[in-house]
């Protein structure tokens, strides 16, 4: 199946490396830059969930989409818990697999270098965020949704419109993922005392508030 995603993803414009295994892909993320990952679950020698893990540790600014046979929530959960911004789960169709990249590629679209938000400092360039002098580590995912708050700071993002911005679709994404990633946001913002918080409007959305003039 690599092999003819390969195919179909070098037709689409795509420079592609294969590893059949966790350790072949760490060694290739540690001597080339890549923007994309596609990893599969169910790997030889350590799981795709182990490896994703592993890659956003030590790769900056990589976007992950997990393929998986599984279709349960706990795995897809647990995926996106590894760090994943995205998944899709077996069968598929190739189109949405492009579909679902085209929409990760989409999310460095051209703007500010930076956002400064009271003590807090985006930077879009490297893919940064500091609170004072603390860096706050974040997925690619994660990077991408305080960054569509913060550039609409003080205005109610409606759910389809983040779900259409984050993930280039409103009807073929489990809405739950918007809370998944709300609430590791939200966590992280907390660990390091950035002045923001994200709230909820019900029924409508999220929106990105500062806790201090």
């Amino acid at each position: 199946m690599a092999a003819l995603l390969a195919r179909g993803l070098h037709s689409e414009g795509y420079a592609v490396d294969l590893a059949d295994n966790g350790i072949g892909a760490i060694t290739l993320g540690r001597v080339t830059t890549y923007d994309l990952a596609i990893l599969d679950v169910m790997l030889p020698g350590m799981s795709g969930f182990e490896l994703c893990r592993r890659l956003r540790e030590q790769t900056q600014g990589i976007a992950i989409l997990m393929l998986t046979a599984r279709d349960a929530v706990d795995d897809r959960v647990r995926g996106l818990d590894a760090g994943a911004d995205d998944y899709l789960t077996k069968p598929f169709i190739f189109a949405e697999l492009a579909a679902r990249l085209r929409a990760l590629m989409r999310r460095d679209a051209i703007g500010a270098a930076r956002i400064d938000i009271g003590r807090l400092r985006i930077d879009l360039t490297r893919h940064e965020i500091t609170c004072d002098d603390k860096e706050l580590r974040l997925s690619r995912t994660e990077f991408d949704l305080l960054r569509l708050l913060a550039e609409n700071m003080g205005r109610v993002l409606p759910r389809s419109e983040m779900l259409e911005s984050l993930w280039g679709s409103a009807v073929h994404i489990d809405a739950n993922i918007l809370d998944q990633y709300v609430s590791y946001v939200r966590k992280k913002l907390e660990s390091v005392g950035a002045p923001l918080r994200i709230v909820n409007s019900r029924g409508i959305g999220f929106q990105l508030s500062a806790t201090e003039k």
